[in-house]
């Protein structure tokens, strides 16, 4: 049985450059491992030269992705992890987003019940523990006992499971939940739970192991079968004891440890294959808990998320994926929520409309909101392509083929070479792995050389990834770079400028606005000076 609540058609795997090591540990359901596992990481990453960041890297720093999972997590590893494993994986196909944006929805409308899931799941991974645990080398007939008594731990979860969506399933409207829930009612229904408790019953061995087997060369033997031990016999049998049927037997003298051995081994023979049915049958019940587990977690960070969000009356909506050929990009009252996770107050949102437009230069003021800007668009379209809702009051975008991040980075003392030589190894390596469909996010690209030379660098740069078909979002201060790709491409492209008031005070509103020449100098003067000392020079 499978999960199929975070894909309509496969179970999540993980993306391939990740870790296998943390998903390892997280398959196994232990908060032990999975720390243990980070502390390796961690020990390893502090004595290992320091390796250049890739694109995963880059994005969660200039995206501060750290805060987005952090406030997912809710204070729980597991859930962080699944968080960034997810959100680090898009989707590309809009019907996937919207099949999980439904089940997302059920989450939150139904929290209590998802988190009664996640707990169960948690509980039935706990049983192997209570299994005891399983050596190398083992005995079949031991591998049988803990295979069974590992399987009836499991049913009552199952049992339990089952319970919940006889209990639960009609409040349920997502495809996703119907399925499961019409599933396990079907697969888990009350005559096959009954059967498998007999089954279990039968192989727990209490009337002994009735084999057979033939005698091959040499007197060995051959074709071992386990039979049905026999059922234990009614009331009216033993109070009617009749003529028991023929046999023969033989005792073992109790210090004939040989002769143990050698029967052990016989009854091996015949069970090897009843336990290893059985172990697969437990591994199997296992799988099952463990990705209703991993996918459930993610679905649960995102209702922690949203009750931030709503304890801070933002705005939040599910966005509407289009195709990537649409080239769609419009948003109402959006904003950075990872910067309204880090204030008190509400953030100023804007609106964006640049459907049909491949590039959308930001200009204006220092401190106007334009990187706020960009890292909103950023998180909105990673949130949108992982199945979330998005920090906006309307959002509606075409999926891209990768999303990739551009930032000007502060000097690095260990850099062996200069600031503009890090800048180009980055672009250089966006450019190896970047395809038509992607978008790429700059923030003051180039900004560490003169501005002549900065806006032929960004201009060429921006031009080649336009003829490639992607999408170019582009925050920058230099006024060549800006004028000259409004002159240019003033008719498919958006240019939104940071507003200032006459006074130099911020409204953190970014409309849509021709480049302008001015550096805005005086407020700078302001900050160092005083206001009596600008108004002087003002004038």
């Amino acid at each position: 049985m499978k999960v199929l609540l975070l894909h309509p058609d496969r179970d999540f795997a993980p993306k391939p450059s990740l870790d296998d090591a943390i998903y390892k540990a997280m398959r196994s359901g232990n908060l032990y491992a999975i720390a243990h596992v980070y502390r390796n990481l961690e020990r390893e990453r502090k004595s290992a030269p320091p390796a250049p960041p890739d694109g995963d890297a880059d994005l969660t720093q200039d995206l501060e992705l750290e805060t987005l999972w952090r406030a997912m997590a809710g204070g729980d590893q597991f859930l962080y992890e699944m968080a960034r494993r997810v959100t680090l994986s898009s989707l590309r196909d809009p019907e996937e987003i919207v099949y999980r944006q439904q089940v997302l929805a059920d989450c939150l409308e139904h929290a209590e019940v998802v988190q009664e899931l996640y707990e169960l799941a948690i509980e039935a991974l706990g049983s192997e523990r209570e299994a005891g645990s399983l050596w190398s080398g083992a005995m079949p007939d031991f591998i049988l006992h803990r295979s069974v008594r590992l399987l009836n731990l499991y049913l009552g979860r199952l049992r339990r499971l089952r319970e919940i969506a006889d209990e639960h399933a009609g409040r349920f409207r997502s495809p996703g939940f119907t399925r499961f829930f019409a599933r396990v009612r079907e697969e888990l229904a009350d005559d096959y739970l009954a059967a498998v408790e007999r089954q279990l019953r039968d192989l727990e061995l209490r009337r002994g192991v009735v084999q057979s087997a033939e005698l091959g060369t040499g007197d060995k033997g051959r074709r071992y079968v386990f039979h049905r031990p026999p059922s234990e016999p009614t009331w009216k049998e033993r109070l009617r004891p009749g003529r028991q049927p023929p046999s023969h037997t033989f005792e073992l003298h109790p210090r004939d440890e040989a002769g143990f051995r050698a029967l052990k081994e016989i009854q091996a023979r015949a069970i090897n294959r009843v336990a290893d049915a059985a172990g697969q049958s437990a591994d199997h019940v296992q799988s099952f808990f463990i990705m209703l587990r991993l996918e459930l977690a993610f679905y649960l960070g995102c209702v922690n998320l949203r009750r931030w969000l709503d304890a801070k009356g933002e705005p939040a909506c599910f966005p509407e994926p289009r195709d990537e050929a649409e080239r769609a990009l419009r948003a109402s009252d959006i904003y950075d929520v990872c910067l309204t996770l880090h204030l008190r107050d509400r953030v100023v949102g804007n609106d964006v409309t640049a459907d049909q437009r491949s590039l959308v230069m930001i200009t204006g003021a220092n401190q106007g909101g334009k990187s706020t800007l960009l890292r909103a668009l950023g998180l909105a379209q990673l949130m949108m392509q992982s199945g979330m809702f998005v920090g906006a009051r309307a959002y509606r975008a075409s999926v891209c083929s990768g999303l990739f991040t551009h930032y000007k980075r502060e000097e690095d003392a260990a850099m062996e070479g200069g600031k503009l030589d890090e800048e180009l190894g980055r672009m250089s390596a966006i450019a190896d792995r970047i395809s038509p469909g992607g978008v790429l996010l700059c923030n003051e690209s180039f900004a560490s050389t003169n501005e002549r030379e900065g806006s032929e660098i960004a201009r060429q740069v921006v031009r080649a990834m336009l003829d490639r078909g992607i999408r170019v979002l582009f925050v920058t201060h230099m006024y060549d770079l800006a004028h000259s790709l409004y002159a240019e491409r003033s008719r498919d492209a958006l240019f939104l400028r940071a507003e200032r008031e006459p006074d130099g005070r911020r409204t953190f509103r970014l409309p849509e606005g021709e480049p302008l020449p001015t550096s805005h100098g005086e407020d700078s003067y302001r900050r160092v000076f005083g206001e009596g000392r600008a108004a002087a020079v003002g004038g």
